[in-house]
């Protein structure tokens, strides 16, 4: 694909759910670049596996138009065998092993080396030849994180990837999205973990009932964030005053609040008096969406 050609675009997308239900798109414009990693963003309900759905045709807009890979998905079967997707919930014939799935699809989609497969068996500690139906829910998460990368297709389109899998996995996941990118592929995610959207995007778009509020590059999206702050001091907590430092509540030998932005001037602060303890928590995205939401109507 020419680099100019963007990876996912869509102009004006709009889905209803029949001719009085539920408008998921109200003109929807989307455009991801080649080789980009791009987190797509929002509560429960907002759009996203809708939109999701969409680009892999499995679910036809209303009106508007799409391309990926510089297709339309409604007209290019093709299409799909250089896309790799993944469902947060993933389902397969549990009467299958893994291997005979993985080597199923690895022959729909032109052939996947074994020798592949089995390296990426190894480093997620995944049996195939087990069963599907006997696995746990994060095995078989496992598994439909393996058959989404195994054939490094040029696009992959991943929604709510990790769930279901423990947080060493986690970690294990977002070294497979970076080492993606490396290779100059493209992915689009959908995520609800902070962290990996942090570690993995180079862009991230919320999207609010069906509509895109914001397309933001992560670090720009990270000074919107509060993070929770809790400091434990040696004696009575002082007040304290500092740029981005907000909702305080001081508790004896704690002081608690919230802070945006760069943590300098917070630090300096707190290097006037003995710290005992510092805690700085990661904000949770639905606290991130909704602080945007209320910037955004404020």
């Amino acid at each position: 694909m020419m680099a100019d050609i963007p990876a996912i675009q869509t102009e004006a997308l709009v889905k209803r759910y029949g001719p009085r239900g539920t408008t998921a798109l109200k003109g929807l414009d989307l455009t991801v670049s080649p080789g980009e990693v791009f987190g797509f963003l929002g509560p429960n309900g907002a759009g996203k596996s809708t939109t999701i759905r969409i680009l892999l045709d499995l679910i036809r807009p209303t009106t508007g138009t799409v391309r990926v890979l510089g297709a339309d998905p409604r007209s290019d079967p093709a299409l799909r065998s250089r896309i790799g997707y993944l469902a947060g919930d993933f389902v397969a014939d549990a009467r299958q092993t893994g291997r005979e799935l993985l080597t199923y699809l690895g022959d729909l989609r032109g052939g996947v080396p074994a020798r592949r497969i089995d390296e990426f068996a190894a480093r997620w500690d995944l049996d195939l030849g087990k069963r599907i139906g006997s696995l746990s829910k994060g095995n078989r998460q496992k598994i439909g994180v393996l058959q989404a990368f195994m054939h490094e297709p040029p696009l992959l389109i991943l929604d709510e990837p990790t769930s279901g899998l423990d947080p060493f996995l986690q970690q294990q996941f977002v070294a497979e999205v970076q080492a993606a990118a490396r290779r100059g592929q493209t992915v689009f995610m959908s995520s609800h973990v902070m962290s990996e959207v942090q570690q993995t995007c180079d862009r991230v778009g919320i999207i609010r009932a069906g509509t895109l509020v914001a397309v933001e590059h992560i670090d720009d999206l990270r000074k919107r964030a509060l993070r929770k702050i809790e400091v434990h001091f040696d004696t009575d907590a002082p007040v304290v005053e500092a740029a981005g430092l907000s909702d305080v509540v001081v508790d004896g030998t704690v002081l608690r609040g919230k802070l945006a932005g760069d943590a300098d001037a917070f630090v300096k602060a707190l290097a006037r008096h003995h710290v005992v303890d510092l805690i700085s928590e990661e904000p949770e995205l639905e606290e991130l969406f909704f602080t945007y939401y209320r910037h955004e109507e404020a």
